[in-house]
């Protein structure tokens, strides 16, 4: 009986060991440590991992030409490889078909006019100006100044619909209050400086602006050490300050210095100074794919567009800044993502459209 036994607990070990669904993420140079979209993304990674039991790897990119090495690397010994970022979609479509047994998930990777998606690979695209429209909106309402602003990475199609839907919830802003806040806007053309980024920031912020929007990944980390820093110079306070003193002299003064994150929760990296941030659930994305790709019959290829009204774009529940927003804000922004899931409000993703966007007619209901 024991020599049975021993028998069937060796093959249940390789059986468990060999049979083992592998996913493998890999990253765009921006890497892990972005705290912006690689991170959010590997956040789903880990989550699959712990739900649903599968062996995880990565590996980085240091520089575009490490794509093709890596998917191909990574699609050797694994069942599921995660794409990640919009500057793979060429290199994707062209090594997910010499893996047809591999299913290869893009985030953020959109094929272009005429481009066929293989049938091993879905793509996760999403509406980040339904992300930015909140993020607008309340930048306009908690400004001190009459002006914000607005940092870009690279202008690809991904980081100019924030800036547009940034601006239409300015503009929204304006029409329903009779106001006229300003949007100051610049591209850093990079997504890999942050010394570039806080500079563009300290310029903006020199101008005028007391909010600065970015959309920028690790160069955008530059914009939220300015906001820190001007704020923390505001209320002479040392930069590590606790929030209650934060919010006390928020109160006391009357102002204050904020930039507003992107991609992920990144409000926890500078408490007080990061208003909110303007969130792509790139993590759901990855884990959904996953899932989807452990049952074959649940596979689709194809692209799966992520907005407002599937969940797939949010701002943050603002965890160390809402003491600092009057509720009003809240229910007017409450009620206008209301508006855009049921089609009412509709978001300009193209910053060109912005000047002839006409706001609805709307009525709070309150």
């Amino acid at each position: 009986m024991k020599k049975y036994l021993s028998i069937f607990f060796v093959v249940l070990f390789l059986f468990s060991t060999t049979f083992a669904f592998k996913v493998t993420m890999v990253t765009d140079v921006g890497g892990l440590g972005d705290k912006s979209f690689n991170d959010g993304t590997w956040q789903g990674v880990l989550r699959a991992r712990d739900e649903l039991g599968v062996e995880i790897a990565v590996i980085q990119s240091s520089e575009q030409t490490d794509y093709l090495p890596n998917l191909s690397n990574a699609a050797r010994d694994s069942d599921v490889v995660i794409a990640v970022g919009f500057m793979m979609t060429d290199v994707l479509f062209n090594v997910a078909p010499q893996f047809p047994d591999t299913y290869f998930v893009g985030i953020d990777i959109e094929p272009s006019p005429g481009q066929i998606i293989p049938s091993n690979v879905v793509c996760y695209v999403f509406n980040e100006h339904e992300s930015s429209f909140p993020a607008g909106y309340l930048a306009a309402m908690m400004s001190k100044t009459g002006k914000v602003g607005f940092i870009g990475g690279v202008p690809v199609p991904a980081v100019t619909k924030f800036e547009a839907g940034f601006k239409a919830g300015v503009k929204v802003y304006n029409e329903l209050h009779n106001e006229n806040i300003q949007v100051i806007s610049g591209y850093a053309n990079t997504f890999n400086e942050p010394a570039l980024g806080k500079n563009l920031a300290l310029t903006q912020m020199e101008n005028g602006a007391d909010i600065v929007f970015h959309a920028a990944g690790p160069t955008g980390n530059g914009v939220i050490d300015a906001a820190k820093e001007k704020g923390s110079n505001l209320y002479n306070l040392p930069p590590n300050a606790p929030l209650e003193q934060i919010i006390d002299k928020y109160y006391e003064l009357d102002k204050n210095f904020y930039a507003i994150g992107v991609d992920v929760d990144q409000d926890h990296m500078a408490p007080g100074y990061v208003l909110t941030s303007a969130m792509k659930r790139v993590d759901t994305a990855a884990f959904e794919g996953i899932q989807s790709a452990m049952s074959v019959r649940t596979f689709e290829s194809g692209v799966f567009r992520l907005g407002m009204k599937e969940d797939g774009v949010s701002i943050t529940p603002m965890k160390y800044t809402r003491s600092m927003v009057p509720i009003r804000y809240f229910v007017e922004i409450e009620y206008l993502k209301k508006l855009i899931k049921e089609g009412k409000l509709k978001i300009p993703s193209d910053p060109s459209k912005i000047g002839s966007f006409e706001v609805p007619e709307i009525t709070f209901p309150y």
